[in-house]
């Protein structure tokens, strides 16, 4: 029987998925396997190394067909695995009261924020999630405590590292989901980023970055 023109569409869309899919897989398991490589030479852990390795393929697997399957507004690079945009001249910049309006308001257990993150003159947006939240206090799962007008109050990253929060919005998700950095203020080379954050890419809700996207079943 010939197939339909819809049908032929479909296959069509299919087999890119399929490709998509198998590209992102291939870059997250050469991106990761050479990251677990470093950490052996310099920590030395064969036992957490093997735990790191059996989970491995899960979270390669979740995290392309997160991908292949969302919808995000930025343009996706599958052979190295990352998303590109243009990048802004400059960083973005805390904005206290901006900060306090909106985690007073809107801030729950479970929503994506963006953190500005200052290592001597070089600064970056990585993705964060919110694990608690209480009056006047937010703890982000990966960087501890903030003041509701983003201001850092914990010591569980490096003492050389200055953390902001940001407001979830466009303008600061973007920088966090490409790696955007800055050097002495001027556009420096992308980082790449985690498997964990390349997760979290696909749970921000562009339509409405109060609400977090669930995740789907793979």
């Amino acid at each position: 029987m010939r197939q339909q023109p819809s049908q032929q569409a479909d296959l069509f869309a299919l087999d890119q998925q399929r490709v998509l899919y198998a590209e992102l897989c291939n870059a997250f398991y050469a991106r990761e396997l050479h990251r677990l490589s470093q950490q052996l030479t310099h920590q030395g852990d064969g036992t957490r190394l093997a735990r790191l390795l059996d989970s491995l393929p899960y979270y390669v697997e979740r995290a392309a067909f997160h991908i292949v399957h969302g919808h995000c507004p930025l343009t996706l690079d599958g052979q190295n695995g990352s998303w590109i945009a243009k990048q802004a001249s400059k960083p973005p910049q805390g904005d206290k009261s901006a900060n306090l309006a909106f985690f007073s308001t809107y801030a729950k257990v479970g929503i994506l924020v963006p953190l500005l993150v200052t290592q001597g003159r070089l600064q970056f947006v990585m993705l964060d999630t919110l694990d608690q939240v209480s009056s006047n206090r937010l703890h982000c799962n990966q960087a501890g405590w903030f003041d509701l007008d983003g201001q850092y109050r914990d010591t569980r990253l490096s003492s050389a590292q200055d953390v902001q929060l940001l407001v979830p919005n466009k303008k600061h998700f973007t920088p966090a989901c490409c790696g955007h950095r800055w050097q002495q203020f001027k556009v420096s080379s992308p980082r790449t980023l985690s498997l964990r954050e390349m997760l979290l890419t696909t749970r921000i809700n562009w339509k409405n970055f109060k609400q977090p996207l669930p995740m789907k079943e793979s």
